[in-house]
Formats: C-alpha cells, structure tokens, sequence
C-alpha cells in the first residue's frame, strides 16, 4: 500500500476511535450528571458545556464535576456534630422551624451553654487567633482553605512551631487547592518542631478517587477543645493580620466557647481522619470529656455542609430562615447566586412587606461573579428588596439575620458552590443577645454602604453577551 495512503487510513482510523472514545465519555459523563439528581439549573448548564462543546465539557465536568461522591462518603465518616453531656436548650428554642428542620436533617439539636464574641475586623481576627495559640494548652486544631506565603501566613507557622515545641498538640489541615503553594517546604518549620500538617483531598497528583472540585472551604479553629473561632477569615494578609493594613478585606466571624466548640473539634476530627488516614477511635481517645463545659447562656447549633453530608442541610436550614420570617432577611455575602427556589423565597418575602435587605461589594474579586448576579439582583429590587452595595475594600462577611432572632455565620457564601458542592460550616445563633449584636455589627456595614439603583439601558452588545453567559453557567461558578 502505498505510505501516504497507509498514513491516511491511520489518521483516519485514529480520529475515528478518538470520536467514539469522546461520544462514549460524553455519554458517562450525562449518565452519571443526571443519577446525582442536582438542581435543574445545575444540571442545564452542565448538559449544555457537555453537549455544544463536549472537547472541553466533558474533560471539565470529570475533573470538576463530582458533588456527593458515593466512594468518598464510604471512606469518609459522615459529619453529624453530636457529643454526650452538651446541655439542651429550652424548647422554645428547640421547636423554632428553623432549629428543628435542621435537627431533622441530620445536624444534631442546638447546644445551650456557650459564649459568642463576634470579630469583626481582620487586626481582631489576628489578634484573637494570636492569642489562643499562645494560651492553648493541650492541643490546637486548624483547618484553614487559604494559608498565605505572606508575612501573616509564616508569623502563624512559626508561632505554632513554637507550641508544637512546648509541647502541645498541634494539627494544621490545608486545602489542597486553596493551599496548593503553602502546604510543603512552606509549613516545614511546624513539622519539623512535632506539629502535624495534611493536605484535604490533594490535586497534584490528581488521582480517580479525588476530585478537584471538592474543596474543604470550613474554616476552623479549636483549642484545648472548648475555644472555636468559625467565620470567613483565611489565614492571610488580605484577611488578617497585627497591624492594619489599607485594602484588607471586611469579613466576619466569632468566638465561642463552651459545647459548641467542642462539636466544631468533632467536625475538625472528621476531617482530619479522613485527610490523614487516622482513625477516627484513635482521634477521640484523645478527648477530654471535662472539655464539654457550661460556658455561658447562648444556644449554637452546629450545621456541616458538603460531599460527606447526606442531605443539604446548611441549605435547608437557610430556606427555612427565610421561610420563617416575619419583618425582616439581612443577608450579608460577596457573591450572591441563590437558584430559583432561594431567590422565590427572597421575592415573595419581599413582595409580602418583609424587609429583604441584601448587602453584597459595590465590586467583588471576582469580576464573573459580578456579572453572574445581576439577574438576581435585578429581580430582588423588583420585588420591592432593598440592594446595598458596600463601598471601598472588598467585603467578604457572611451571614444572614432573621427578625432579629435567628443569625448565621460560617464559612459559606451565598452561591450554588457554596451550598451545594463545597465542605463548609456554619453555626445558627439563637439568643437575642448574640443576634442583636449581629444586627448591630450589620447596621455599622451597612454605613458603608450606597443603595443599587436600576441599571440604565445598556447597547454594549459584548456586555449584556456576558452578563446572559455568566448567569447560564452561574451554577458551575
């Protein structure tokens, strides 16, 4: 046979295979989409990359497109943060809607006898941080999605070296993707002084039982098993740090203490078992039963979110928040992508007299984002919602405030990643005190705020292109 026509026949039968390889990938790839049963708009957005631009679909959805990962919850202990002796509350707390949906869906009840102090600046953050590290005295258990290579990231490295020196137990969890170039040489000075460092679900190398959409967004702080800080704060510059510094970010969180605290450790211990290939019997032979304490008079409800959750309880509890209100919804978040059942909710709320109030940056750090929300938004402020945009520094707070009864904070935004796919943590508030102050912190944001005012006509054909783009493929953001 002649070589130009021998080359022919095998490029030819070599594209051939590559087009069947590609039809039966796609075709997994759709099979396997629809059985995780996802929200429809989800699922549309995917079935669309897949099906118009299956060459980068497909390979994206398999690497990026895991939710709840059968094998993963095999070998990952389910989160449902229970521990023996955590004091009850009264059960006027205990039969809110909101406190007993999600008590059905698996988070556990709400623990009275805590303290909250809320952190509401990033010198306060550090400096409370700071100083728990330095006073802990058995053990320190961080679990962190950002560690930055900056001066805040390396002045925390060092400082738990020290106490990993002095002899306390320290375990440090990074993300594998929101840590990818901090967790090696980086954190070497806290291995190398006893302290133990483990990177959640690694991406380099990329193997099949991992997925690189999963990450560990919970951000985590226990000590000595009764102190917790739980909030939005990374472990970095633009997040914290001891001196103020110009552009560093508004974000939220706080303190507690008491049984909570110790159910924050046991979503810690979750975690760490499975990133460290610990057992978790081992792990809790190292509690302190005395540690589960009375504190104070506030009620917590612990609520984990993700992949190793059976249901979706962080979102449920948020629907029922929302569902349950009677005069006010202050929803504090830098990227707001709610799916249609969230935003209904919010727009007959707000058509019923409810003051919807949404805080949100005038510009957040991620420009598609911005584009992604402005249906929703758009939609809200027709329904009678009030939009404020906060001015200055990008703002990075969480949380949403009910009638002033109910508030919640954590780690999660309010977007489809978030509430669907990622790992978080949240924590429910129920005592007046601690939504007051919530309210109060609120009320000082809101200073900073300016109103959205409708957004004139626009003609730039690229620009109402991407805004349309942006919010057909906002639940892959």
């Amino acid at each position: 046979m002649d070589p130009e026509m021998t080359e022919a026949v095998g490029t030819s039968l070599h594209t051939h295979l590559l087009t069947v390889g590609g039809f039966v990938l796609a075709v997994f790839a759709i099979a396997r989409l629809v059985s995780e049963k996802r929200p429809p708009s989800n699922t549309v957005a995917w079935l669309l990359m897949i099906i118009l631009i299956p060459y980068v679909g497909v390979p994206l959805f398999l690497l990026f497109g895991g939710r709840k990962l059968k094998r993963l919850a095999k070998r990952k202990r389910p989160v449902i943060p229970r521990l023996p002796g955590v004091p009850e509350v009264s059960p006027a707390i205990a039969g809110l809607p909101t406190a007993h949906t999600l008590a059905s869906t698996g988070a556990g009840q709400p623990s009275g006898g805590n303290t909250v102090r809320l952190i509401t600046t990033g010198e306060q953050a550090y400096a409370e941080l700071e100083t728990l590290i330095k006073d802990a005295q058995r053990s320190i258990h961080i679990a962190a999605f950002i560690l930055g290579r900056d001066d805040t990231g390396r002045r925390l490295v060092n400082l738990l070296a020290k106490r990993a020196r002095d002899g306390v137990k320290v375990r440090l969890q990074l993300d594998g993707l929101g840590c990818l170039f901090s967790s090696r040489s980086f954190v070497d000075p806290l291995r190398k002084a006893g302290g133990e460092v483990v990177r959640f679900m690694p991406v380099i190398p990329l193997s099949t039982r991992r997925s690189a959409n999963l990450r560990n967004h919970r951000k985590i702080a226990v000590f000595d098993q009764h102190t917790a800080i739980v909030g939005g704060h990374n472990l970095a510059r633009e997040y914290m740090g001891p001196t103020v510094l110009k552009k560093r970010w508004n974000d939220f969180g706080a303190i507690i203490t008491g049984p909570a605290a110790a159910l924050l450790n046991e979503v810690f211990l979750a975690d760490w078992a499975f990133a460290s290939r610990q057992s978790i019997d081992t792990l809790h032979r190292e509690l302190d039963p005395s540690a589960v304490r009375i504190e104070g008079e506030s009620a917590v409800q612990v609520v984990a979110s993700g992949p190793d959750v059976a249901g979706d309880a962080l979102y449920e509890g948020i629907l029922s928040m929302i569902q349950e209100a009677s005069q006010s919804i202050w929803i504090i978040t830098p990227y707001f992508i709610p799916d249609e059942v969230l935003l209904r909710s919010l727009i007959v709320k707000a058509r019923a007299g409810t003051d919807v109030t949404l805080i949100i940056p005038l510009k957040s750090n991620h420009p598609i984002t911005d584009f992604a929300r402005r249906h929703y938004v758009s939609q809200l402020r027709k329904a009678g919602a009030r939009v404020m945009l906060h001015t200055g520094k990008m703002m990075h707070s969480k949380a949403i405030i009910v009638d002033e009864r109910i508030g919640m904070l954590g780690s999660a935004n309010f977007d489809l990643r978030s509430l669907f796919v990622n790992f978080e943590i949240g924590v429910f508030l129920y005592s007046e005190a601690d939504v007051r102050a919530m309210r109060v912190w609120a009320g000082e944001l809101l200073r900073e705020c300016i109103e959205a005012k409708p957004e004139a006509h626009r003609n730039r054909l690229l620009g109402n292109i991407a805004e349309d783009l942006s919010r057909l493929f906002a639940p892959l953001l």
